[in-house]
């Protein structure tokens, strides 16, 4: 197998199917040339998002034909191993709550290392050099490694241990999710905004029986309540 060299226009965007990494896919559209997207099926119990991927991109091809043409192809990761080592609210039926170290139930330790690690790996065989991922510290579960210093320290080593000269980007480490919504408004306009309605899926329970303005959604869990809070801050202009 040829490995191909990074190219400085190609991005790999960790795109879960949910409203913060489909933002990033809009981001990424903008800011490189050729752009590809890695999803991983992890044993979720919220695993309806995975099958919300490809109907949102492929809506997203429809935006304007700058976009269509920069978005390629697409990669599937079967990480069901990350369920399988631990117990968290995200992959076994348990409540969702706050332990006693402070971290609510659905944190999956190492998750976002793993996602990475594999999409680095991707990355290297097709010659990306930009990773994106929708890592936020600012209006967020509390999760460790979505902070800033691990992502940075995972860039660092994944350039030390692989040879390469990634860049890992997180668009909305620094935002909260009414900015957020304002960042894809900015991005693709009303359209995207509406696919990130209609289209993505971000509820912890995997509920698409309920509509609400901001999406399908239990509307209770951590998840939902961040983006319902997000949705209302952005519909009123604050």
């Amino acid at each position: 197998m040829v490995f191909s060299v990074l190219d400085d226009c190609k991005a790999l965007v960790l795109f879960s199917g949910g409203q913060d990494s489909t933002t990033c896919l809009g981001w990424a559209l903008q800011n490189f040339t050729t752009v590809e997207t890695i999803g991983f099926a992890y044993g979720q119990r919220h695993a309806v998002e995975m099958t919300c991927r490809e109907p949102v991109r492929q809506a997203i091809r429809d935006i304007n034909p700058v976009w269509h043409n920069r978005l390629a192809e697409d990669h599937v990761v079967d990480l069901s191993v990350l369920g399988a080592l631990g117990d968290s609210a995200l992959t076994k039926d348990i409540e969702i709550a706050m332990t006693a170290e402070g971290l609510p139930t659905t944190f999956v330790p190492g998750r976002n290392l793993a996602f990475l690690t594999f999409a680095a790996m991707v990355a290297y065989r097709r010659g990306a050099k930009h990773i994106v991922g929708g890592m936020c510290e600012t209006d967020f579960s509390g999760y460790p490694d979505c902070r800033d210093d691990s992502v940075k320290a995972m860039q660092l080593a994944l350039n030390i241990g692989m040879a390469r000269q990634f860049v890992l980007h997180t668009p909305l480490m620094w935002i909260d999710k009414a900015a957020t919504w304002n960042l894809a408004k900015d991005l693709g306009g009303q359209a995207l905004v509406d696919i990130i309605i209609n289209g993505t899926h971000t509820c912890y329970y995997g509920d698409r029986s309920t509509k609400h303005a901001w999406g399908f959604g239990c509307g209770t869990c951590p998840s939902c309540a961040l983006r319902a809070q997000g949705f209302q801050k952005f519909s009123a202009g604050t």
